[in-house]
């Protein structure tokens, strides 16, 4: 392990005024947002979708791409490898490695997720097809007695499983224990959840003996669940969010990159940019969006050519605005002259 190197890596991954782009969607998950603009989900199309993105100027504020295993084999129209187009615009090409959520045995409604038996492999392969950094996502519920004592402890050792094996292959883990909004629990709650969820998580980290300098956090904001019915304000959300991150993360790991976990886009703007107005952390705080940042150039672009222009003009705006959020230079008032 080459931890001057992981730390140089997870570092750039963190850079200020950019964040890492995840476009790992899984086959059944792309499926759906193709369908939803009316477009047929193949692998031309699923290529000529990630292209347009990686070579709009939008990639000037992405530090990296989070990709999916069949994107990090394609190349594109003209033969280039979709990694080398993410290398050329000045990011990092990372992978998803998990093999997704399964049903957690005698634990209704909760799941694990999978995929560590043969990782080592995968990682060699992916680090040999230009992968810098890997993905793993944990996956929490919040509910009536849930989540449980052992869907905590179990997604957060085999995340420290899953860190422990990229770094001995000196790939850099986003660690991703992501508790979901999906409920009807309050703020409260979700704090409660979280602050239990991230101190397992480095607790575990540590008995693995994973170096906390060449790893990047991925977390959930605390928001409330959305059948709450309670809303919260974009200043509650950013301040109970940082304090349950400096209750539960240390200084060593150099950043944090957010999951935007079904909120709307601009609302995963605003409270990234919150967080970094009140800043006094010890960590970069970015962000590390999917949906938050493709459901806009991807209506635009619909799956017709002559869109390309106009779905590229739509990520780079929606880049840029998560690029000022993550130096606290957003405002609702540039968001709008800027759209």
């Amino acid at each position: 392990m080459d931890l001057v190197e992981l730390n140089r890596v997870a570092n750039a991954m963190v850079a200020p005024g950019r964040g890492i782009l995840a476009a790992d969607e899984s086959g059944g998950t792309i499926k759906k947002r193709f369908d939803a603009i009316g477009v047929e989900s193949s692998e031309d199309t699923r290529r000529d979708y990630r292209e347009l993105l990686f070579r709009s100027k939008g990639m000037a504020s992405v530090s990296g791409v989070i990709l999916y295993d069949e994107t990090i084999r394609q190349k594109g129209k003209d033969g280039t490898p979709l990694v080398k187009l993410i290398e050329q615009a000045g990011a990092l090409p990372g992978i998803k490695v998990d093999k997704g959520t399964k049903p957690l045995p005698f634990c209704p409604g909760e799941t694990i997720t999978e995929g560590l038996d043969g990782l080592r492999e995968r990682l060699i392969e992916y680090r040999n097809l230009g992968a810098k950094f890997c993905k793993w996502r944990a996956v929490i519920d919040i509910g009536p007695s849930i989540p449980s004592y052992n869907a905590v402890n179990a997604n957060a050792q085999a995340l420290a499983r899953y860190a422990a094996l990229c770094q001995e292959e000196n790939l850099v883990p986003i660690v991703e224990p992501e508790v979901l909004m999906d409920g009807d629990h309050g703020i409260d709650r979700c704090f409660e959840v979280t602050e239990w969820v991230l101190k397992t998580v480095y607790r575990e980290l540590y008995y693995a003996r994973v170096k906390l300098e060449g790893t990047v956090l991925k977390p959930n904001m605390v928001v409330p669940g959305k059948k709450s019915g309670k809303p919260a304000s974009v200043e509650e959300v950013a301040e109970k969010t940082l304090r349950v991150l400096k209750a539960c993360v240390p200084p060593a790991v150099p950043g944090i990159a957010f999951l935007s976990g079904g909120q709307s886009e601009v609302e995963a703007t605003a409270h990234l940019d919150a967080m970094n107005k009140i800043g006094n952390v010890p960590w970069k705080l970015t962000f590390s969006y999917g949906r938050a940042l493709q459901a806009a150039p991807q209506k635009a672009w619909s799956g017709k050519p002559e869109n390309v222009g106009a779905a590229q003009a739509a990520f780079a705006h929606r880049a840029a605005m998560n690029g000022l959020a993550s130096t606290g230079k957003w405002s609702a008032d540039l968001e709008k002259r800027a759209a």
